[in-house]
């Protein structure tokens, strides 16, 4: 009896990128918030390395999800 854990590994790609994406956002978003909140001045500035830096997070999580979902429907491991 042969386990295929493929969908597992599939799985816990797609989910641990997820997590970690969201995580990261949410604490950028959280310090971005504290440090406009302490110097208003630099709202600005700031904005576009905030808004960069989102782009690249979700851009891993996604550039993983597209893996995943080729490794789950072409499977070149057979």
């Amino acid at each position: 009896m042969e386990i295929n854990t493929l969908p597992l590994a599939v799985g816990h790609m797609i989910g641990m990128g997820a997590i970690g994406s969201c995580l990261g956002i949410g604490i950028m978003a959280s310090k971005y918030l504290e440090a406009s909140a302490r110097q208003p001045e630099m709202m600005e500035p700031l904005q576009s390395k905030v808004f960069l830096l989102v782009g690249v997070l979700d851009g891993a999580f996604i550039i993983a999800t597209g893996i995943g979902l080729w490794f789950a429907l072409a499977n070149p491991f057979r």
